[in-house]
């Protein structure tokens, strides 16, 4: 909700915001978290999810979910669940909009590869390459690189997946965290919270989708498994003879209704219990505040172990990854071999004698890589077609 009076004491406000890095005007009729999101969308690297996917690389059809896809419907469940609870809708709506916005090509097979290549360069985190982007990569505004976004926004993005306490700290989120004043062992705003739940909930019940369309498993393999047995069980006594599309996607939504009940009714038990007074007080609890019940959290788990098994790591998947991760090895090695070789607003005066700098900038530019343009790089630099040789 952008209107502060009907929010909940503990929810965040854009009138008692901390803020932007370099101060602006304000942007009347839009709120701070508003002003965010609509930077976001209009962003470069947004636009750039359009075809960037997650399990599958492009080719293998249009009706498999992308990573824009994907944060649209993040979004529409923050949405919901910020309303029930009497949250910033805005401030959860930017950050679903964002949290994927460092993700490289051919989903998390394109990230390992270039975690591993880069250990000896500070290693690669999309999480933090999602706050590269907003604070240093987008190119668009006159006084400013980045998008200059507000404190609670990158607060959001930086403790995705609640306080960063893994060691080592990469280190654009620690001098971020000094430069912001943020304690890093403190869980995010309860928007935050919801945005990273949003993101489990979408992820989880769209990859039964997707497995589904792409035969990776039948439907008759979810009986057993809970959430998505119990949804399939419903629909069938009610419509036993229901074609398979429809029966797809009314056991699916059920997944989704239930998971998101589940969040409010969990969430509303922790704020009578906690009864944080502020959006700080949310963040002094020491544990979260937003989050599913233990029985939710078992159903969940075994749902994303029955997807690891037989999806993540079905032999068509890993065989396509494979061979994903092969070009982003091709094209890095080759990068780092002959930086001008990178395009001419890619290259940086002093690149070829500072290894480490020459290795995140070839980094930089390879995670920006759509699917489609990583595959049409990496012809360029070996015509061969990368996929089929």
């Amino acid at each position: 909700m952008s209107v502060d009076g009907t929010l909940k004491a503990f929810a965040a406000r854009a009138a008692q915001s901390r803020g932007r890095f370099l101060e602006e005007p304000d942007s009347p009729p839009r709120s701070c978290f508003e002003r965010d999101r609509d930077r976001i969308i209009h962003s470069t690297a947004f636009r750039r999810l359009k075809h960037k996917t997650q399990v599958f690389v492009y080719h293998e059809g249009d009706h498999y979910r992308t990573r824009l896809t994907h944060s649209i419907e993040v979004a529409q469940i923050s949405r919901a669940i910020s309303r029930a609870l009497g949250l910033n809708e805005d401030l959860a709506e930017a950050l679903a909009l964002a949290h994927d916005l460092g993700h490289t090509p051919f989903g998390h097979a394109g990230e390992n590869e270039l975690d591993h290549l880069m250990q000896d360069f500070g290693g690669f985190d999309h999480n933090a390459q999602t706050l590269r982007i907003v604070t240093k990569l987008e190119r668009r505004y006159a006084l400013f690189d980045g998008l200059n976004l507000s404190w609670e926004t990158i607060e959001g993005l930086m403790k995705h997946n609640g306080p960063v306490i893994k060691r080592p700290i990469p280190e654009l989120i620690a001098t971020l965290a000094r430069e912001r004043h943020m304690d890093l062992a403190s869980w995010p705003s309860a928007e935050a919270q919801v945005a990273a739940l949003s993101d489990d909930i979408a992820y989880n019940t769209h990859d039964i989708d997707d497995g589904l369309r792409a035969k990776l498993f039948d439907i008759i393999d979810l009986g057993d498994v809970p959430l998505a047995g119990d949804a399939l069980a419903e629909v069938l006594s009610i419509y036993p003879d229901l074609e398979r599309p429809r029966l797809i996607h009314e056991t699916v939504r059920r997944v989704i209704s239930w998971m998101i009940g589940d969040v409010v009714g969990e969430t509303e038990k922790r704020i009578a219990r906690c009864k944080p007074s502020s959006s700080d007080a949310v963040r002094a609890l020491g544990e979260p505040l937003v989050g599913f019940s233990a029985q939710m959290n078992e159903r969940n788990r075994v749902l994303q172990s029955f997807l690891s098994e037989h999806m993540y790591r079905h032999p068509k998947v890993q065989a396509i990854m494979a061979r994903a991760r092969r070009v982003v090895r091709d094209m890095f090695k080759a990068y780092m071999a002959d930086a001008k070789l990178l395009p001419m607003g890619w290259r940086e005066e002093g690149l070829l004698n500072d290894e480490s700098r020459q290795a995140r900038q070839v980094c930089d530019f390879i995670a920006g890589m759509t699917d489609r343009y990583a595959l049409e790089q990496h012809q360029q630099l070996f015509d061969i077609d990368p996929l089929f040789r």
